[in-house]
């Protein structure tokens, strides 16, 4: 299979490719009971949030186009505009204007006009089953291959690349969006329902005949089955490679799949947590993960939904030379493992499972970077460059200096440890609030040129030369939004996604699972 880095494309893309040519998986990691980062911060640390939060809203004002309201991609070094966008960043988007109403940074009635304008021009792009193409245009609304590529208008035969692409993870955080401004401006309900009318999840499913073995064998491929594929190809079929990691943001569709009624509960218990042990002869060797030796145990468990029962490999990875487990992310970044808790209450669903994987997730990033790496920050995640190229890379806590099978992550060559991201910071203000809050300030202090009151924090900062890269990503600065409207208004921003009747699954299937990291 072929392997396309995305020019600008959601890490989440990226890791479900490779996720599907390796046939492999992630798992939850875990944590303490949940305390709201609103009860945790000092009226002092709340106050320096809040100033972050209203720098960083200046960024939005300037990121959407202002014919088409679509939000652009990228801003930055300098002048430059990455004219661009993708489901996810739509669905981020509306986010962060929630965040902005919630944190009273801006009017109601202004959050209701911005996110009207964005959903009636979306309402106009070309879209498939209800679901948005990998990247448009912002200044002309068309769909095209990749940023500063062709029209697809200009692809008349359908064909494998991204003119015909369906990402199921974007599309994860699109519907996301759709769903917190219809609880968040209920006015904007009736838009909501018209746009999420068409969406089906089930394109997205493998309903191919499971089987005892991991995998099954008479399929062509050996492939997993009763998993989401990572995408769909318009007029063709699904993509051929799953999202096989449970712990990592494809489970954002799982999630919405789920609660839409257009997956069935298998796609929770047959995709796997960490790389299970072989079940079959025919089973896929995953010895070469970052820790191959099995650590945890088979759990049956019956499904909510269809009584079904399925055979659950409740897997972890530990910490070297010390007691913490964990659920590890594919490639080790931070936001594989905290963003979907932005919107989703993990933290108080999932206190046996997701929730605690949460917390642990955070602790093994701060353990590594300032232990091993020696560094004095921490929080690596994809982003750009630390540097003014333009750059983006994939970055993450991978365990690449210890030794071989003590590993932190599943794949250990598929992210650099050089970059840290504030983004990553602020995702964990949620689950570890003061040692998150410290590593803000210590960013801005050791590295000033990271941070502007005309957008917040730049993307990227190299915490060994002190280089920092001067952009922004629409995508980075939202989960900013996000984790700081949770962090000061008691979850709001999780409360909007709790009340809508799609939550019922996430609520479900969150509170089922004890993991064997507790």
């Amino acid at each position: 299979m072929r392997i396309r880095l995305p020019h600008r494309a959601s890490f989440a893309a990226l890791i479900a490719i490779l996720l599907g040519a390796v046939l492999v998986a992630v798992q939850p990691a875990s944590a303490q009971p949940a305390t709201t980062a609103q009860s945790a911060l000092t009226a002092q640390q709340r106050s320096v949030l809040l100033g972050i939060a209203r720098d960083t809203w200046k960024f939005f004002g300037k990121d959407v186009d202002p014919t088409t309201h679509l939000p652009l991609d990228n801003l930055g070094p300098g002048n430059v505009r990455g004219t661009y966008t993708s489901a996810a960043n739509i669905g981020v988007y509306l986010w962060s204007v929630v965040s902005a109403q919630d944190l009273k940074i801006i009017s109601r009635s202004e959050a209701r006009s911005l996110i009207k304008a964005t959903l009636e021009s979306v309402s106009t792009l070309k879209r498939t089953d209800g679901f948005l193409y990998q990247w448009y245009d912002t200044t002309t609304k068309h769909v095209i291959r990749n940023p500063s590529d062709i029209d697809c208008a200009t692809e008349t035969s359908p064909v494998q690349d991204n003119c015909y692409f369906l990402s199921a993870v974007d599309n994860g955080w699109y519907a996301s969006g759709l769903v917190v401004v219809r609880q968040a401006l209920p006015e904007l309900a009736p838009l909501v329902n018209h746009l999420m009318a068409p969406i089906d999840f089930s394109i997205f499913y493998d309903n191919r005949a499971q089987t005892a073995c991991n995998t099954n064998p008479a399929i062509q491929g050996n492939q997993p089955t009763g998993q989401q594929y990572g995408g769909y190809y318009v007029d063709q079929g699904p993509a051929g490679y799953h999202n096989g990691a449970l712990y990592s943001d494809p489970r954002i569709s799982m999630y919405l799949g789920m609660g839409l009624h257009q997956m069935p509960g298998d796609v929770w218990w047959r995709t796997w947590r960490t790389l299970p042990p072989a079940q079959c002869a025919t089973d896929p060797d995953f010895s070469w993960q970052g820790q191959p030796a099995p650590q945890g145990y088979w759990a049956n468990i019956r499904d909510p939904q269809t009584g079904k029962q399925f055979r659950v490999w409740e897997g972890h990875y530990t910490y070297p030379g010390t007691s913490l487990t964990y659920i590890p992310t594919f490639g080790g970044g931070q936001f594989e493992a905290l963003m979907a808790n932005e919107v989703v209450p993990e933290t108080t669903w999932g206190p046996r499972g997701f929730g605690l994987a949460d917390v642990r997730s955070a602790q093994v990033q701060i353990k590594y970077a300032t232990e091993q790496l020696g560094f004095p920050v921490w929080g690596l995640s994809p982003s750009s460059t630390a540097d003014d190229s333009g750059g983006y890379a994939t970055f993450g806590v991978e365990g690449q200096t210890l030794p071989a099978g003590k590993q932190l992550a599943q794949c250990t060559t598929c992210a650099a440890e050089t970059t840290v991201t504030p983004h990553a910071s602020f995702l964990a203000l949620q689950v570890l609030p003061q040692e998150a809050y410290a590593n803000i300030q210590k960013l801005r202090t050791m590295y000033p040129g990271s941070y502007a009151s005309d957008g917040g924090f730049y993307d990227a900062v190299n915490p060994t030369s002190g280089a920092v890269g001067h952009r922004r990503l629409v995508l980075d600065q939202s989960m900013i939004m996000a984790a700081l409207d949770n962090a000061l208004t008691g979850n709001a921003l999780q409360g909007h996604f709790a009340r809508d009747p799609a939550a019922w699954a996430a609520r479900t299937y969150l509170s089922m699972e004890t993991m064997s990291i507790n």
